[in-house]
């Protein structure tokens, strides 16, 4: 790797977790006495091609996340920035974070992701910056396996997509920084504040997004069920790993 490169992770953790209807925001609720987030931040601490992590966290939650952050070492988490009303400002949060702290951005890979997509593989980290590195971005998708229909009222639908065509994105997008700085910026001036995703940013600006493999495993915890399921993930891999 030529060390001049860095990939830099931004976590977006800015979520107030209403439809868990939980007190806690869902990325702190924690699961075997740790956090979610915490899991998440793990898989971007093992992983060795990432330098740093910059967190864009919930307003008032930081100091709560720095501790957490030395309970468990995550070393690499470098700054904790206020996440922004949408998935958009926190993303440009963390962004600007980088921008200020780093003399040039020119050699620096962003890779984005969800706080609260906890389960995320080592692999599918390593084959999002292998196919940035050939492209020059990279979505992390995967394939629809079940049918489906577009309906306007939830009710009926006389329309089903085929699904061979279809792709579910996750996170990690990686991209590099200068690109992606220069379309947020663009966004801001063009009054466009509501795209939660980069991926959906960056297409909106016409730049074509290529694709990397992603996993069933790295769900996005959003619900009360959700939490269940990553629950059962966890005691799956727990066994496998007690197995050995």
């Amino acid at each position: 790797r030529n060390c001049a490169m860095k990939n830099i992770a931004i976590l977006t953790a800015g979520g107030t977790g209403t439809r868990t209807h939980q007190d806690l925001p869902k990325q702190f609720l924690t699961v075997e006495n740790k956090p979610i987030l915490i899991y998440t931040l793990e898989a971007f601490q093992q992983h060795p091609s990432i330098d740093e992590i910059y967190v864009a966290c919930l307003e008032g939650w930081s100091a709560v996340l720095d501790a957490y952050a030395r309970q468990f070492n995550i070393t690499k988490l470098k700054k904790i920035v206020t996440g922004g009303s949408t998935g958009q400002k926190s993303i440009y949060n963390g962004l600007k974070a980088i921008k200020e702290d780093h003399e040039s951005t020119s050699d620096i890979v962003v890779m984005i992701h969800d706080g609260n997509r906890p389960m995320l593989p080592q692999d599918v980290i390593t084959d999002n910056l292998v196919k940035q590195k050939k492209y020059g971005s990279a979505v992390t998708v995967i394939p629809t396996t079940e049918v489906v229909f577009v309906s306007k009222d939830g009710i009926e639908s006389n329309e089903a997509l085929n699904r061979d065509e279809l792709w579910r994105t996750q996170t990690p997008h990686s991209y590099a920084f200068d690109e992606l700085w220069k379309v947020h910026n663009q966004a801001i001036k063009d009054g466009v504040t509501n795209m939660a995703a980069s991926c959906s940013l960056m297409q909106k600006y016409g730049y074509m997004t290529y694709f990397s493999k992603g996993s069933e495993k790295n769900i996005k915890i959003t619900t009360v069920e959700d939490i269940e399921i990553f629950k059962a993930l966890l005691y799956a891999k727990n066994d496998e790993w007690i197995k050995k």
